[in-house]
């Protein structure tokens, strides 16, 4: 155990609580957190009596097995919510796990969140039921295996990015996915909403309509990469819903959208079913659009942080609600919901110039700062929510959030409406705003103009190492080195030759 105690004097020298309780977290006094304590203590005590070890004992023998219980060390960041500490102590007292000292620490990065560590002893397999539970109620979680002195997290979501003392070996980069299954990881970190409803949300007084949103959100939690999206049945409530949205929209469209909004829209019309009497299913459009331009559909319970939705676009993955508003104002929402993302998004994604433009966005955003990420987040929502592009000398929309809103799409395009060329270093410090029109709008000329004045910006990001999404692996590439940049030019030569091969042909048809 002598690693167990070397770990615990390294955290306790960088903790800023002055004693081992939570004493300086701000929502709890030292009382309220040492009578919890006392009450899991006597819980697994009385739990882990004589009579559970004799049963155990004889499951043991009668599998074969001999499971031992070990010690290990539990550390997680609290997110910002009500409660947060109790309901992370209480997945611990689910599980049965036995508490043997717990104590807190202020963050180094970020003064205003603790993280919390937790010396625990339970068998592995309770360890790997905890924390998968614990995921749903924290930031982070991070094991320590006190027996082997080894840190073991294969089994385990990764910490949150922004999280503190969780970090890469390149200068303090925080975690990013590298593959696309990673994304199991980050998915379920809904920031807002999901199950849960704020007083001021038009469904929180109806219980049938908050059954109906934790339906949604145990499908989107227990959704893994790979699987096929569940088909939803949805009620004639929420088709009426959406069939309000729909056709209020539809008639916006030809006079208000960007031209390659319009023609995928149609297609989407043909190929996936959307029209007012029915809700497209995730899985239906999620095929079409890997087929046009490579992008896939994720079910998501709610509200991630932008670097974990930004990640997602890195490997060409659009996480997308399964929800709908509800009834009682069909043109207000105060959150994404399927009428935003299948009506505002998707019709864009299946534009190759697009679709590029988002993956690139969500490339530049790995590994990059906090300060970075916020500044991408930013571009994000004026540019992919609420950007307008001029086309044919006329000002167009191509933003979700406008092409999703009834109001405001035809007050972006009004005399009122204030509009500025995009230019990432101006845009990235406005302040977006949620509930009102926005004060501001930015248009492009060109998808490809955007592009290449993001890839400009992109360049500014401190990252030790350039990335690079390999389709064909569908895993991002870290270029860290002289050899991993000679096998990427070895690729781009044999795609040189394809090209070259492909002219020499063109032209010799000329010729003739």
């Amino acid at each position: 155990m002598e690693g167990a105690n070397n770990r615990r004097i390294n955290f306790q020298s960088r903790r800023c609580c002055s004693t081992p309780a939570m004493a300086s977290l701000p929502d709890f006094s030292d009382s309220y957190i040492e009578e919890i304590k006392k009450k899991i203590r006597k819980r697994f005590e009385r739990e882990n009596g004589e009579d559970n070890a004799q049963k155990l004992d004889e499951s043991k023998e009668k599998n074969g097995q001999d499971e031992e219980e070990k010690a290990f060390a539990v550390i997680f960041s609290l997110r910002n919510q009500v409660c947060g500490l109790i309901r992370a102590l209480r997945v611990f007292q689910e599980n049965k796990v036995d508490v043997a000292h717990i104590e807190s620490r202020k963050s180094r990065k970020r003064p205003s969140q603790y993280e919390i560590y937790v010396n625990v002893h339970c068998e592995e397999s309770q360890l790997k039921d905890l924390l998968h539970n614990l995921e749903h109620e924290v930031e982070c979680v991070s094991l320590e295996e006190f027996e082997k002195g080894e840190v073991d997290i294969s089994d385990i979501p990764p910490p949150t990015p922004t999280s503190p003392g969780f970090e890469l070996s390149f200068d303090g980069m925080p975690w990013f996915p590298r593959k696309m299954s990673d994304l199991d990881k980050s998915a379920n970190r809904v920031l807002m909403y999901g199950a849960e409803l704020d007083a001021d949300h038009p469904g929180f007084k109806d219980e049938t309509y908050r059954k109906r949103r934790k339906y949604f959100t145990d499908l989107a939690l227990d959704y893994k990469h790979g699987q096929t999206i569940p088909y939803v049945q949805y009620t004639s409530e929420e088709i009426r819903t959406w069939g309000t949205v729909f056709t209020h929209l539809k008639i916006l469209y030809p006079s208000h959208a960007c031209k390659e909004f319009l023609e995928n829209f149609n297609l989407l019309i043909k190929f996936c079913g959307y029209r007012k009497d029915n809700i497209p299913q995730l899985e239906d459009v999620s095929r079409f659009l890997k087929q046009r331009t490579g992008f896939q559909l994720r079910p998501v319970a709610g509200y991630l942080s932008s670097r974990d939705f930004l990640a997602g676009l890195a490997f060409r993955v659009f996480h997308c609600t399964q929800y709908i508003r509800h009834s009682s104002d069909p043109f207000y929402t105060p959150e994404p919901d399927c009428c935003h993302e299948l009506l505002g998004h998707v019709p864009l994604l299946a534009d190759a110039s697009f679709a590029q433009f988002s993956q690139e966005l969500g490339l530049a955003s790995l590994g990059a700062s906090d300060d970075d990420v916020d500044k991408l987040a930013t571009c994000y929502f004026f540019t992919v929510e609420f950007g307008l592009c001029k086309q044919a000398g006329e000002m167009r929309v191509y933003g979700a959030g406008l092409l999703s809103s009834v109001a405001e799409l035809q007050h972006s395009l009004s005399p009122s409406a204030k509009v500025l060329p995009f230019e990432p270093e101006t845009t990235c410090v406005q302040t977006p705003l949620i509930t009102t029109f926005q004060d501001l709008y930015f248009f492009t000329d060109s998808f490809e103009e955007a592009k290449e004045k993001m890839r400009e910006f992109a360049s500014t990001i401190k990252r030790p190492f350039g990335l690079r999404y390999n389709p064909y692996t569908q895993t991002v590439e870290v270029l860290s080195n002289t050899r991993k940049i000679a096998n990427l030019v070895s690729e781009l030569k044999g795609d040189l030759c394809v090209v070259t091969a492909a002219l020499k042909k063109i032209r010799g048809r000329k010729a003739e």
